[in-house]
């Protein structure tokens, strides 16, 4: 699924220990106005995974950040900075966690409906199919026997065995 990029809020990978969020807020304020950062606590140890979010007002400024910061170094550490994916959740179409589960019920709807009518369309176009099939086997089937009856008709004409015989002889 082809998630939108969030173009103000930037993955900032890469932090060591030591890094929270006033001194990320502190390496990243040079680029313009944050609006929010984030690092997310392990359940376990309550220490960052090492990795944050840092999110500014402006895209230009999230791009500049992103140009300036992303293999710089900081407390030792490489950064790798890029813009951020929405944050998933589990249940949803979208899986956004900006989202409630019930948020895309109604595109849900009509997906299905989508299909249901795509369905009924194949299955008249099918039955068209099987139609015209038939009707040119049928066809085909009376050539068949149209053939039959000429070859029928000249065996039984004395002019048309005279008239063959002619070309025959002819072509010989």
């Amino acid at each position: 699924m082809n998630q939108p990029v969030q173009k103000n809020t930037l993955y900032v990978g890469g932090l060591a220990e030591e890094v929270n969020e006033s001194i990320l807020h502190s390496a990243f304020i040079p680029f313009g106005d944050i609006k929010d950062v984030k690092t997310p606590l392990d359940h376990a140890t309550q220490k960052h995974r090492s990795f944050g979010f840092v999110t500014f007002l402006e895209r230009e400024d999230a791009s500049a950040a992103m140009d300036n910061m992303d293999g710089a170094e900081l407390y030792g550490r490489v950064l790798t900075v890029n813009y951020a994916l929405p944050e998933k959740i589990k249940g949803g179409e979208q899986g956004w966690a900006a989202q409630p589960i019930w948020a895309d019920a109604d595109t849900w709807f009509e997906r299905q409906q989508q299909e249901e009518e795509m369905k009924r369309l194949q299955e008249e176009q099918k039955a068209a199919m099987q139609v015209a099939e038939d009707l040119h086997r049928k066809k085909m089937a009376e050539d068949r026997e149209g053939e039959k009856d000429d070859e029928t008709e000249t065996k039984n004409d004395p002019m048309a065995v005279a008239e063959a015989e002619v070309l025959k002889q002819n072509a010989s």
